[in-house]
């Protein structure tokens, strides 16, 4: 395991911001491992993600934020700190369609998630057998009419009980509420069946079929309160012709599906991703 920590930070673009920030982890002992930024230059705002060695590091999370505040406070930079042997607690959501679960949980138990999958919840019972496989907890919450509000109580008080701190929604074919969305920010996942900001809605793949598109896609990106308009993460696209029919397009974009949704997890858990208004920035 990775003894490393994350620095991730935007602010207003200005001069001598790099220059502080190495200096400043080199005179605690940090050796930086990888560093990258980007500059708006229409915005005038700068990002940077810098991860660095803590073998020789002198300062802990409570002592780092007390010595780093004054160069914070000067270049007004936002910023966070993330260690790499902390492993978040993930839960899954999913409805009938599975495939996509199947590759998240075939990636975990090969090693490629630093984090811990708590749960998989589904409004169907059909991801059952595929988490008892991983020995993964599973439950089933049906979503009926009228009672959305009392399953995502349910729901809500699995994710404390859990302290999950990210949800992936795994094609979980449910409208979450504002007042879910708004205890997680930033930390919904969610996988769209179409190249954002096309096709949104339940339907894509019939909406692409009808339209004749020559290119279909996948979406993944951060759960806002407007439906299929938060920040995109990742997106990928497929070639198509006339001679596909819908079960073909629906066939072929599940391979979208599952890898843009896993890079997007990825990114996510190794603390490449900025938001910044409704974009983000992602670190290779």
């Amino acid at each position: 395991m990775k003894n490393t920590a994350v620095l991730l930070l935007d602010c207003p673009d200005r001069k001598g911001l790099v220059a502080a920030i190495s200096t400043f982890l080199y005179m605690h002992g940090a050796n930086i491992l990888d560093a990258d930024q980007h500059q708006d230059n229409e915005l005038m705002l700068f990002f940077m993600r810098v991860e660095f060695s803590l073998d020789d590091f002198d300062l802990n999370a409570q002592s780092f934020q007390e010595h780093f505040q004054p160069i914070a406070e000067r270049f007004e930079i936002k910023w966070s700190l993330k260690y790499s042997t902390a492993r978040p607690s993930v839960a899954i959501f999913v409805s009938r369609q599975i495939h996509c679960l199947a590759d998240l949980l075939y990636r975990h138990h090969a090693g490629e998630f630093p984090c811990r999958i708590a749960l998989v919840v589904s409004n169907h019972d059909a991801a059952a057998p595929l988490a008892a496989f991983y020995g993964i907890p599973f439950q089933h919450l049906p979503v009926s009419p009228g009672s959305n509000e009392q399953v995502e109580r349910h729901q809500l008080a699995l994710l404390e009980r859990d302290s999950i701190e990210l949800v992936v929604l795994a094609r979980y074919m449910q409208v979450l509420s504002s007042d879910f969305v708004a205890r997680y920010p930033w930390r919904i996942i969610n996988v769209h069946h179409s190249f954002l900001p096309a096709f949104t809605g339940g339907r894509p793949y019939h909406g692409a079929f009808e339209r004749g598109v020559k290119l279909i896609g996948a979406t993944s990106h951060y759960v806002t309160d407007v439906l299929d308009d938060g920040p995109i993460i990742d997106q990928d696209v497929i070639r198509i012709s006339h001679r596909d029919q819908l079960p073909d397009l629906i066939q072929k974009g599940r391979d979208a599906e599952k890898v843009v949704l896993a890079r997007a997890v990825r990114w996510h858990l190794e603390h490449r991703i900025l938001v910044h208004g409704n974009k983000t920035v992602v670190f290779d």
